[in-house]
């Protein structure tokens, strides 16, 4: 049984009702996947090395999930206000091209983005942790957050996943969207990175 942790009285500007809703339906709509970096890719911690650099960890869960989505062609957007080098590595290697770090509003580079991309919002899951995520996950039709989010962050959220930053919670809800389009089948040239 799947569990979901849903906000039935979730509003915004496309939704002005409160209503009892199946989640499900929403992640059937999905084309694009738009995920912060700090807190949702990865725990949210910085270690701190001596020679200055700032480490963070990752999911490799979360890394095969990516590549199923891009495979089975799906968008895939990261934006983050952060910065790191080893980062956009990471993310690069798994094949991911929009990578965009260092956005200070995150809001304006979405709503670029759909346009650009003649999307619409229905069609737009994004996850973020804190507090610099709510004006995006207000306007998207999926707005999602992991288990550890910021408390106004899982208010404005539509699903909040069982699982935290970091630890699979994007690969929670790409295998849900997959699956629900029959699109969670294993391909060989895909490896755990």
């Amino acid at each position: 049984m799947v569990n979901l942790f849903i906000r039935t009285n979730y509003h915004n500007q496309h939704n002005q009702h409160s209503q009892p809703m199946n989640v499900l339906e929403h992640f059937q709509e999905i084309t694009t996947f738009i995920f912060d970096v700090d807190g949702v890719l990865t725990d949210g911690t910085v270690l701190l090395l001596e020679n200055g650099l700032q480490a963070r960890q990752m999911n490799i869960k979360d890394g095969l999930a990516l590549q199923m989505a891009l495979k089975n062609d799906y968008r895939v957007v990261i934006v983050s206000g952060g910065s790191s080098e080893p980062v956009i590595t990471r993310l690069q290697y798994l094949g991911l091209k929009e990578v965009h770090l260092g956005i200070k509003d995150k809001l304006q580079f979405v709503q670029s983005y759909i346009e650009q991309n003649s999307l619409g919002w229905h069609e737009v899951l994004f996850m973020g942790d804190d507090l610099p995520d709510i004006p995006v996950l207000e306007n998207v039709a999926m707005p999602c957050c992991p288990a550890d989010a910021a408390v106004e962050v899982q208010k404005v959220s539509k699903y909040i996943s069982p699982v935290k930053g970091g630890n699979g919670c994007v690969r929670d809800v790409i295998e849900k969207v997959l699956k629900l389009n029959g699109h969670w089948n294993y391909h060989p040239e895909i490896s755990s990175r």
